[in-house]
């Protein structure tokens, strides 16, 4: 069984930095693309980043591109989004996903995602 379990939300301040972490079990990277995705109240979740296990290429929305990034650790099973000059406009609940295999060479954003975790909070005050 696959399950995800967000943690790392809190409150920063706008140019502040917060890392969030995605811990998985039951997928192998290799096989899976993890996705973040965001809701802000009154908004449609949108998608932020992803990661392809197939090529083990990244993407990012162009709201987030240079500011986040995100990083694997095939040890302990999870995938990071490290979040750096972030904007009130950041402020949301962060949810991360899973599919199976995205094929090579393929983007992993905009695709329907399979597992999710429960999300956690991101505030970023002016």
């Amino acid at each position: 069984e696959v399950q995800l379990v967000e943690s790392g939300g809190g409150l920063v301040q706008a140019g502040g930095s917060l890392r969030l972490s995605c811990a998985t079990s039951g997928l192998i990277f290799d096989h899976y693309a993890i996705g973040w995705f965001r809701q802000a109240p009154g908004k449609e979740r949108e998608g932020v980043s992803c990661f392809s296990g197939s090529d083990g290429r990244s993407y990012y929305a162009d709201s987030v591109k240079y500011r986040f990034t995100v990083a694997t650790d095939n040890v302990k099973n999870t995938v990071y989004l490290q979040m750096n000059s972030l904007k009130p406009e950041d402020t949301a609940v962060y949810y991360c996903a899973a599919r199976w295999r995205v094929s090579y060479g393929s983007t992993c954003m905009g695709l329907d995602y399979d597992y999710w975790g429960q999300g956690t909070q991101v505030t970023v005050s002016s």
